[in-house]
């Protein structure tokens, strides 16, 4: 699943408004980037733990040569899936329901006033498009 295919999962809890679910998405996607930016975990109960991880410098080994290098020292984002999602990935425990979006009832139309209408200003009459004759059958050769 992708980001557009999420939004329009979404959609309909916001009522049908793919503009209000990838805003939505957007907030949330932004608020996880930048507490791990920051240094911070997001841990999101049952889903799982979003962090930052420091990597130190180590040597490693170029495949195609058989050289050691050496690898700088990085930051990753990493995460971290919760027991209960890893149980419901494997098939130890079941996922309940999906959340219906809530049916909120259409407002009912405010009647308006009745403006006063403008007196229509009459076309010029369009001249009658002459009339054709009738075509003339053809003979029936036996």
């Amino acid at each position: 699943m992708n980001k557009a295919q999420f939004i329009a999962a979404l959609a309909p809890h916001f009522n049908g408004s793919k503009r209000e679910a990838t805003h939505a998405v957007d907030i949330v996607f932004d608020t996880i980037t930048r507490n791990m930016s920051a240094g911070n975990d997001v841990m999101i109960n049952d889903f799982g733990k979003f962090k930052k991880v420091d990597r130190k410098a180590r040597m490693g080994r170029n495949p195609f040569t058989g050289e050691t290098i050496k690898i700088k020292a990085s930051k990753k984002a990493r995460f971290l899936p919760a027991k209960a999602l890893k149980e419901i990935v494997a098939g130890d425990r079941k996922l309940g329901p999906a959340p219906k979006p809530e049916v909120k009832a259409a407002p009912k139309p405010v009647a308006k006033k009745a403006a006063k209408k403008a007196p229509a200003k009459k076309k010029a009459a369009k001249k009658a498009p002459a009339k054709r004759k009738p075509a003339k059958k053809a003979a029936k050769k036996r």
